[in-house]
Parts: C-alpha cells; structure tokens; sequence
C-alpha cells in the first residue's frame, strides 16, 4: 500500500514530521504496536489539514486511535470529528460533505488544523516531554502561515502549545472556554473545551457553546 506523503497532503509540507518520525521512544513503540495490529490504518504523524492563506488556525491535542491515527486527516473518524465539522461548514469555513473518510471531498476556506502532537499517544495522553518535543513542528507550522490572525486551541494543551508559539506568557494565560488573549504582533488565542466524546456526552461542551467561539472568532477575522 502507498501512502500519500506530507507534500501532497498537508498545506505547509515544510513543517511535517517524517513518517517514521524517531523522536518519542513511548510514541514510536506504540506506532509501531498499530502498525502489527493495523496495518492498513495511517499510523505515523498526522499533517496539518487546510487552507495554506488561512487566517484562522485551529490548534487540536494529538491524533485519536481511531480518527486521524486511522485515517491520516485531523479529526476525521471519530466523535469529536463530527461536532468540529459542522461547525465549520455553519461557519462557512468548510466545503463540501464531511463523511469521516479523507477522500469525501471536504475543502477547508480560511482555515487550517494542527494538533500540539503529530502522533497518536497512549490513552489519548502525550507526556509533557513529547509536547515539548513536538513543540518544534507546531511552531513551524503556525510561522508558515503568515495570514493566520486568530488561533482556536481546543482544550488546555493546546490552549498552551499555541500560547507558547504566539509568545504569550504561559503563566498568566489562562485555559477557559471563551477565554480570549492578544499576542504580541496582534494575533488573537481563543480557548475552547475540546469538542470530545467525553466532553460533550458529560455535558461540558455542546453545540452552542462550541459554535459561541468561532462566532467570535469570525467577528474577530481581519
């Protein structure tokens, strides 16, 4: 089987990890577990999914074993896909039927979507040494796309990872949903509860609360 590369899939190739990226010994191993169990799934770095001249990106935690890990696109296969989805398409930014398969056709406009972590973690849980190493691609992903203006973290991960590729002081930025910061150079962090199975069936998050922050989010578009 061929798998598409970094090139032809994500819009900043320049900033993916291999696919057989050595850097976390925990990640590796269990990569490589997927690989014997699955070998028909994605299993390796996930690319950023999107528009290259977004104005917003969208700053997820890491692959889900049965989403992104499985199919290679970020949020595509599994709950939380869903909720995030719909909501771009309400938003106008998405085109085209989101059916949980890379190949459906869906197109992002003005949007684009990277995870704090490339590779899929043990119990959805990356250690804080493999979010500091991955920190690298991250940045570089957010620094070769010049035109973002606003970044959505989903959940308290990357509400951080991004606080820190923004230059915003860890310390005194604060997770909350709606919690809203300006960066140095005028970018915006915009914090939301991850749009989870767990988050959503607890009642943590819903629709309206999730639509509420990229609501603002569109008031906040240059």
């Amino acid at each position: 089987m061929r798998f598409a590369t970094p090139a032809e899939l994500s819009p900043i190739p320049e900033a993916e990890a291999p696919r057989d990226c050595p850097l976390c010994p925990r990640l590796v191993a269990f990569r490589e577990e997927c690989r014997v169990e699955f070998p028909h799934w994605w299993n390796a770095p996930v690319p950023a999914f999107g528009d290259r001249n977004a104005w917003l990106a969208i700053a997820g935690l890491a692959p889900g074993k049965q989403g992104a890990n499985r199919t290679g696109r970020p949020f595509t296969g599994d709950y939380a896909g869903e909720l995030l989805y719909a909501t771009l398409t309400k938003f106008g930014l998405a085109t085209g039927d989101y059916r949980a398969d890379p190949g459906d056709g869906l197109r992002l406009t003005g949007a684009v979507i990277l995870n704090a972590v490339k590779c899929l973690p043990p119990a959805n849980k990356p250690e804080p040494r493999e979010i500091a190493t991955c920190r690298h691609y991250f940045e570089a992903g957010l620094s070769a796309l010049p035109k973002v203006r606003v970044v959505v973290a989903l959940g308290q991960i990357a509400h951080v990872a991004a606080a820190r590729a923004l230059g915003l002081p860890t310390s005194s930025t604060k997770f909350g949903h709606g919690a809203e910061a300006v960066a140095p150079g005028g970018r915006i962090l915009l914090s939301s509860y991850h749009c989870s199975r767990y988050n959503q069936n607890t009642g943590r998050l819903d629709a309206a609360m999730f639509e509420s922050v990229f609501k603002r989010a569109l008031e906040l578009r240059p």
